[in-house]
């Protein structure tokens, strides 16, 4: 099996543990003993065929080796240090951590001694720690312990690297923060409009005064790039993929993608005592909806999807569509069956392998985002940053904001429509109460469209591509540049992971990030899945998120 992948490049120049096939298996006597009297005949990379004429104890050793194989693998994968942004050990007050849900006093800092509980938690990895952390209110912290957690199939969690995030007084921390402002002064404005808007303007006008965004674009912040994702195919066709506009095969059924949104021009935590209620961990009234579904037309809508949906739901949409709802092919030509004159692909190769894989990745893909949040980086969320912006600028406490602060026109006009500096959210609870770094969104978007780039030709096009009209009532053609499979599968995965941002529950460095954790912890898993193939096939190859060619 080769692999010709970023991943493994990215951490080569780190320290690594790697053992041989000898030194593994001599590190327990009784596991060497019961390895070496069982043949391995075959199994130098798929699974040898389990024909008519195979014993039933040569079937039980190659299961067997299969497995001794991948453990092998696992044990040979170098460890990255991971390492943080310092704001956690730069700060005694903690304003750069995540806190939420811990007692904070009426500058929302928090109780040291109750954070030194949660991390005293972390660091023991004791069950009946976490029972004793002291809390601010009725929210429970989102499940910490799923750090821990282990995985037997793909990559261990803790070997998935990814840098650290900006420090809470860097001037690209302003970058991200300005953008997540601007975010939330336009949610209500149509995708489509974005080219005339005058508030477009004056947003493409403050980004383009860091570098921070002409690095990520390669160029200067545009209207047609404008909150959009950095690969090729987010840049092509309407701001929404068509995976979460085109209709939705069922079973028997066909879905519309027409959802209840929350209604237009209500935005929360825009009062300072009901910012802090929230960071103690209140819980507040729920978000009124709209009483008409639409298609995702704006930021409030994509935000509105983002709010409730289930861990896998648009990829597991997105694989029907493609599927079944393109009236084409959409296989990859070079795994097997397509050219097949007496077999079709069902349980290997076919629907039923991708949709288990998609939602195996979901569930990896999370182990590895809640070691990074809970474990390594703790990053406070945009909405805590708003309240220390808001301390800072009405002179009430003194923070290291960087300087560029001053220069851009978002937060007096957040100042002038809301009477405060505070981010306006979206979702009346604000942010999860699980630390920022990755998105969660975004390692299941990155691991799961990952793994249908693997099994579907990412270059056919897309047909009779649409848009939603400026209320969200109806689709319209789209007329342009062809829009492609893997180009739709990328400008998803962004569109969920800046979905969360729109609705300021996330920093853009937390989706970007986390679409290559979610790209790692796939890659992980196929070259698990690929051994126990019986089929003769040369690997998975497809197009990573940063452009390169990935074989597995």
């Amino acid at each position: 099996m080769t692999t010709t992948d970023r991943h493994d490049a990215a951490i080569a120049d780190r320290k690594t543990d790697t053992v041989s096939r000898r030194h593994f298996l001599g590190g327990s006597a009784a596991f060497a003993g019961a390895a070496t009297a069982i043949p391995t005949a075959g199994l130098t990379g798929n699974a040898e065929a389990a024909v008519i004429g195979q014993s039933r104890r040569q079937r039980r050793a190659n299961a067997f080796n299969l497995r001794i194989n991948a453990a092998i693998d696992q044990w040979s994968q170098p460890v990255p240090r991971a390492r943080d942004n310092g704001d956690d050990q730069r700060y005694r007050n903690k304003i750069g951590s995540f806190t939420k849900g811990l007692p904070h006093d009426e500058f929302g800092e928090v109780d040291r001694r109750a954070y030194r509980r949660l991390k005293q938690a972390l660091r023991s990895q004791d069950d009946t720690r976490f029972e004793q952390i002291p809390m601010g209110g009725q929210r429970k912290l989102a499940n910490p312990q799923a750090t821990f957690a282990y995985s037997v199939e793909g990559a261990d969690s803790h070997t998935i690297h990814m840098p650290a995030a900006p420090a809470f007084s860097d001037v690209d921390e302003i970058a991200e923060i300005v953008e997540v402002y601007w975010h939330a002064l336009l949610r209500d404005v149509p995708f489509s409009q974005y080219d005339f808007h005058p508030d477009v303007a004056a947003a493409v006008d403050d980004l383009n005064q860091f570098a921070y965004f002409h690095r990520r674009y390669r160029g200067p912040v545009t209207p047609a790039n404008l909150f959009r994702g950095e690969t090729a195919g987010d840049l092509v066709g309407p701001y929404i993929s068509q995976l979460l506009l085109k209709p939705v095969p069922f079973g028997a059924m066909t879905l519309e993608q027409r959802y209840r949104v929350d209604i237009a021009g209500l935005d929360f935590m825009t009062d300072y005592q009901e910012w802090l209620a929230v960071q103690r961990g209140d819980v507040p009234n729920q978000p009124i909806l709209d009483t008409t579904s639409r298609y995702l037309s704006n930021g409030r809508h994509l935000g509105s999807y983002v709010h409730v949906d289930f861990s896998y739901q648009a990829y597991l949409n997105a694989a029907q569509i493609i599927m079944g709802g393109l009236g084409i092919n959409p296989w990859d030509p070079r795994l097997p069956y397509d050219f097949s004159a007496t077999q079709g692909r069902f349980v290997t190769f076919g629907a039923a392998d991708l949709l288990s894989l998609i939602a195996k990745a979901a569930h990896e893909a999370l182990k590895a985002a809640w070691f990074h949040k809970w474990q390594v980086h703790l990053r406070l969320r945009p909405e805590t940053f708003g309240g220390r912006l808001q301390l800072h600028m009405s002179g009430r406490r003194k923070y290291p904001i960087h300087e560029s602060v001053n220069n851009v026109q978002v937060f007096d006009r957040t100042f002038s429509s809301y009477g405060n500096y505070l981010l306006p959210m979206a979702y009346p609870e604000g942010s999860p109460t699980h630390p920022a770094y990755p998105a969660g969104h975004a390692t299941i978007a990155g691991a799961c469209t990952t793994i249908m780039k693997a099994m579907f030709d990412e270059e056919h096009p897309v047909p009779d591509p649409v848009q939603a009209s400026l209320r969200g009532l109806e689709l319209t053609p789209f007329v342009g540049e062809p829009l492609t499979i893997g180009g739709e599968l990328n400008k998803l995965a962004n569109n969920i992971a800046l979905g969360r941002d729109i609705a300021g529950v996330h920093w853009r460095t937390d989706g970007t990030e986390g679409l290559l954790v979610g790209e790692q912890v796939a890659v992980g898993l196929l070259r698990d899945i690929k051994r126990t193939y019986n089929e003769a096939f040369d690997g998975f190859r497809f197009r990573g998120f940063a452009g390169d060619e990935i074989v597995v």
